[in-house]
């Protein structure tokens, strides 16, 4: 059963493994922007990260302009990494048009296996605890399965905006 962690060294290779799935590919709530692949198969660099992305759920952490505080997850089963989930504090224009609260993915080699949707229903709660009472889920028009996944979990379409359609999803 797959479930959400916090960013753990422990997952070192299969992270790397998971990443290189995706073959360069932007992944939506990894929060490694930032950090190249090759950076990261070392041991410390892989440590910092880890301790940037927990870090980054502080309101005082430093942070590039135009982001927001966010509390980063990953999506595990057993010892495999399975994919990550972010969960943005607040709404700047740009995550209330594009990006939203909650961003997501699952590596190739796990989807169509409902761990996005686990994933989003327990990310739920986490945001409310976090005192969010709706959040804002977006994906693209044409992603069809992360389309599935944000109405399994009780998302109301809003509308589309820039090519993605934007739900909304109480926490309670």
């Amino acid at each position: 059963m797959p479930r959400l962690i916090a960013p753990d060294v422990s997952y070192h290779s299969s992270w790397l493994e998971g990443s290189a799935e995706f073959d360069g590919v932007h992944r939506d709530g990894g929060g490694a922007e930032d950090w190249s692949l090759e950076e990261l198969r070392d041991a410390q660099s892989f440590r910092r990260f880890v301790e940037t992305l927990i870090n980054d759920a502080s309101p005082e952490s430093p942070r590039k302009p135009g982001r927001v505080p966010c509390t980063y997850l990953w999506i595990v089963e057993g010892e495999t990494f399975i994919g990550s989930l972010a969960i943005r504090h607040e709404l700047n224009d740009y995550l209330l048009n594009e990006g939203g609260h909650i961003g997501y993915s699952v590596r190739p080699s796990a989807r169509r296996r409902g761990h996005a949707a686990t994933a989003l229903a327990d990310a739920l709660h986490i945001a409310r605890d976090l005192g969010i009472s709706r959040v804002l889920v977006t994906c693209h028009e044409k992603n069809i399965g992360s389309r599935a996944t944000i109405e399994k979990n009780g998302g109301i379409y809003e509308d589309s905006r820039k090519g993605k359609r934007r739900y909304w999803l109480d926490t309670a």
